[in-house]
């Protein structure tokens, strides 16, 4: 880790995929190093890697590493097409409110259907290419959301954030985090309060690191000091990523994100969202289709082996919470700012 740097998330080297152990951080830097499709299932499913669009890139990977060892077994492309089907089914089961994970696949989907016709060994070669490709193009639109949504934050902001949606989340750079290190590239004087996130403190531990490290100004909160701070007037603008925008700006993200919208309704104070425009489903109407993740209760009854609660006592641990459109100041893409996300903004989006 590199101070000013944003940590590298994963990388792509000699046919192998690391993926940097989120679990660990911050005490430990440490790289997962991933030889299937199933250890990549896996990391997702373990979050060893999160965020929506490091996920996805991570789906691409894991297609390319399926597709390889079909080829070095000497499977003709018709099988290697078979084992790819299988192994995309499997990632895409890793988690299932993130759409940037089926997003990846279909377009790792659609290159396979091009190259169908290739030698196996081409086939992989064209799917590693097209996975690079998606690693690169997220870089490059993470940095077109910070210059989008830098205008938005005014000089000397005190800004409040909720989970990790910064260079972890992401090929590098992050989607709200971008905004932030935009203005901060810009010369505005930016300090950040950041969410713990409970229960997995995604907040405390990634995105106050992150912050630390490129030392930008940031102070962490308890998740229920949100309302406190609101009503001190301490708070500016709060802004999130997202894992799922449906087509009329229904926007589904971190449990905790729909709490934090309403009290920046009543505060009249903006909230914004930042996400890749492939963070947007187009085929789900309104957020009520969006599939929630229910995750294992012991992340709420335990920490590292430590019980929190009565062993008994039953818990619900849903990963994600949708923000009605209607709360939602300003959706911020990598293709521009939609004030007010309702169907056609969003639509005109993919219009320009």
């Amino acid at each position: 880790m590199n101070p000013g740097e944003p940590l590298k998330t994963l990388y792509w080297d000699k046919g192998r995929l690391y993926l940097l152990d989120q679990r660990l951080l911050p005490g430990e830097c440490s790289y997962l190093s991933c030889a299937t499709a199933g250890e990549v299932a896996a990391a997702v499913k373990q979050m060893v890697v999160r965020g929506a669009p490091a996920i996805g890139i991570s789906a691409a990977f894991g297609l390319v590493l399926a597709a390889r060892q079909a080829a070095e077994r000497g499977d003709g492309p018709g099988e290697l097409c078979e084992t790819l089907r299988r192994e995309a089914a499997l990632l895409l089961d890793a988690r299932p409110t993130a759409v940037n994970l089926a997003w990846a696949l279909e377009r790792m989907q659609g290159k396979l259907s091009e190259a169908a016709s290739l030698p196996s060994g081409l086939i992989a070669e064209s799917l590693e290419s097209e996975a690079l490709a998606i690693l690169e193009e997220d870089l490059a639109t993470n940095r077109r959301i910070g210059l989008h949504g830098a205008a938005l934050l005014p000089d000397a902001a005190n800004v409040l954030t909720h989970c990790n949606a910064g260079a972890l989340a992401t090929a590098g750079y992050g989607t709200a985090l971008a905004v932030i290190r935009a203005a901060v590239a810009e010369g505005k004087i930016v300090h950040v309060y950041v969410d713990e996130t409970r229960p997995l403190l995604q907040g405390a531990r990634l995105t106050a690191l992150e912050l630390v490290e490129e030392k930008i100004p940031a102070t962490l909160i308890t998740d229920n000091c949100a309302a406190f701070l609101m009503s001190r007037g301490r708070v500016d603008l709060v802004i999130t990523g997202a894992d799922r925008i449906a087509a009329n700006g229904d926007t589904a993200n971190k449990i905790g994100t729909y709490g934090l919208a309403v009290l920046a309704r009543h505060h009249r104070i903006p909230f914004y969202i930042a996400a890749p425009c492939s963070t947007i489903d187009r085929r789900l109407a309104a957020g009520e289709q969006i599939v929630i993740e229910e995750r294992d209760p012991t992340e709420i009854t335990r920490i590292h082996g430590q019980a929190l609660a009565p062993a008994t006592v039953t818990a619900y641990n849903p990963a994600f919470d949708v923000t009605p459109a209607e709360l939602i100041s300003a959706l911020i893409t990598e293709r521009g700012v939609v004030c007010r996300p309702g169907r056609a903004g969003i639509e005109k989006l993919f219009r320009d």
